[in-house]
């Protein structure tokens, strides 16, 4: 069994095969617990306390503040943040222009904490572009250069891209063929995920659906029926399943998904079948459609009914159906982050929670319970066993019969979640205000992320 962990972690793959939520702090929150190693540069007091509160802010999640806050820093720490922003919102190709002049500078000056911040933006946002050569150097700078400073979180963190991506250096750019919107029927697998239909050159296979996997993955029986050519370089990782696995690469020439949306030169890692099966429940994992295939649905609209609507990020229709209305939501690493709230315009109140489509029990924080402390007199304190938090012993906890979320100019009711009561003193808990998981998500009416606006929206049954 692999390394007990103790934060929250994306990635549906590795919470399913262990049956919990994976650990590991948020990079921003490991960053702000490791500014002492940062060297103090050159400045003005006020300059060095500015900085130090947007670094607090981007731990917590704050990123309306952070942007707030950015006129009170210098030029170049203010394009830095102003970059790492942009890669919090997806928008790689903003924060690619904003974070690569300044790699030899910061790296030049010794200010280890945003080299690292930096870097690691750096290199997610080559690998959301399908940049796979740019992307494997900076995984691969980034190990070199603070290696020996990350912790065993943030090691297991890079090390799916670390290790895949030099397998990919030469693959060609994923392409999109444009397609109209469409609905497709999709299922429940055993293990509470969603199951959508593709077809891998032309032959169907359910696929599970992993909106936090950076990469996609088929089973080698799959990648042996359809005929698919497999590097003869391999790598071996643990973080995917808990236990050392080996992987193979393979470029799909055509994958389509529901018939309808086409995705050519697909790049996906190989692994046999008995290292994602699941006897108990009798269900063997054909493959994992992970962020890219999800970047080309563009908007996707879950409802309590199975269906999928699709709206393509290349669509062939020029009606501009994009999602407007709803609230933020943001890409922190592997954790998907949606800021909920009225919409009154003052973002910066936003509070923000954890979506996470791979965990079986959702609950709220003790930032929560503090601001609805009054809600819970007079009810009976149990004892919760946090998912993901096996380091720690049960807390005290109530059940919340009923819980109201503002997602924009809707409120949702969820029912039946639990209610932390204090902070358990690591970041990746305490940082948010819950984490939405299936239970709660199946209790929607619909719910849609839209990849093109970066908004998300609600209904309620």
């Amino acid at each position: 069994m692999h390394r007990k962990q103790t934060g929250v972690r994306g990635g549906i793959m590795r919470k399913v095969f262990l049956a919990m939520v994976a650990g590991g702090l948020s990079m921003a929150g490991v960053l702000a617990a490791q500014q002492p190693e940062a060297q103090v540069r050159t400045g003005s007091a006020s300059g060095v306390e500015a900085e130090a509160r947007v670094q607090s802010l981007l731990a917590d999640h704050q990123f309306f503040r952070v942007e707030q806050a950015l006129s009170s820093l210098p030029p170049e720490d203010a394009q830095l943040y102003r970059g790492v922003l942009a890669n919090r919102r997806n928008d790689a190709e903003q924060s690619i222009a904003l974070l690569e002049p300044l790699v030899e500078r910061v790296a030049a000056r010794g200010d280890l904490a945003q080299e690292k911040l930096l870097r690691k933006a750096l290199a997610e946002d080559y690998l959301r572009a399908g940049a796979w050569a740019k992307a494997a150097a900076a995984y691969d700078a980034l190990a070199a250069r603070l290696g020996a400073r990350l912790s065993a979180d943030e090691q297991d963190e890079i090390e799916l891209p670390l290790k895949l991506l030099p397998l990919a250096r030469g693959n060609p750019a994923t392409t999109v063929e444009p397609c109209e919107p469409f609905t497709m029927q999709v299922e429940k697998n055993p293990l509470g995920m969603i199951d959508v239909p593709v077809f891998v050159d032309a032959r169907p296979r359910a696929w599970m659906l992993d909106p936090t996997a950076p990469f996609n993955l088929i089973a080698r029986s799959t990648a042996k029926e359809v005929g698919l050519k497999l590097s003869a370089e391999t790598a071996t990782i643990r973080t995917l399943t808990g236990r050392p696995i080996v992987v193979r690469m393979t470029v799909i020439p055509r994958l389509t998904l529901a018939g309808r949306l086409t995705l050519r030169n697909v790049t996906a890692f190989v692994y046999d079948d008995a290292d994602y099966a699941f006897a108990e429940s009798r269900y063997q994992v054909e493959g994992v459609l992970g962020y890219a295939g999800l970047q080309a649905l563009g908007s996707v609209t879950i409802t309590g009914d199975d269906t999928i609507e699709v709206r393509p990020s290349r669509a062939t229709t020029g009606k501009d159906d994009r999602l407007t209305t709803g609230v933020p939501f943001f890409l922190d690493g592997d954790r998907l982050i949606v800021a909920l709230g009225k919409k009154t315009g003052a973002q910066a109140d936003a509070s923000m929670y954890v979506v996470d489509a791979g965990s079986q029990q959702s609950y709220l924080t003790s930032r929560y319970y503090n601001e609805h402390s009054d809600e819970f007199a007079g009810q009976k304190m149990e004892l919760l066993a946090i998912p993901g938090a096996e380091s720690f012993p049960p807390q005290p906890a109530f059940m919340a019969e009923t819980a109201h979320l503002a997602v924009g100019d809707a409120t949702v009711a969820v029912h039946y979640i639990q209610v932390i009561t204090q902070p358990l003193g690591a970041a990746a808990f305490d940082d948010v205000y819950g984490v939405l998981g299936i239970d709660v998500l199946d209790q929607l009416g619909s719910y849609t992320f839209d990849y093109r606006t970066m908004q998300f929206a609600a209904k309620p049954r």
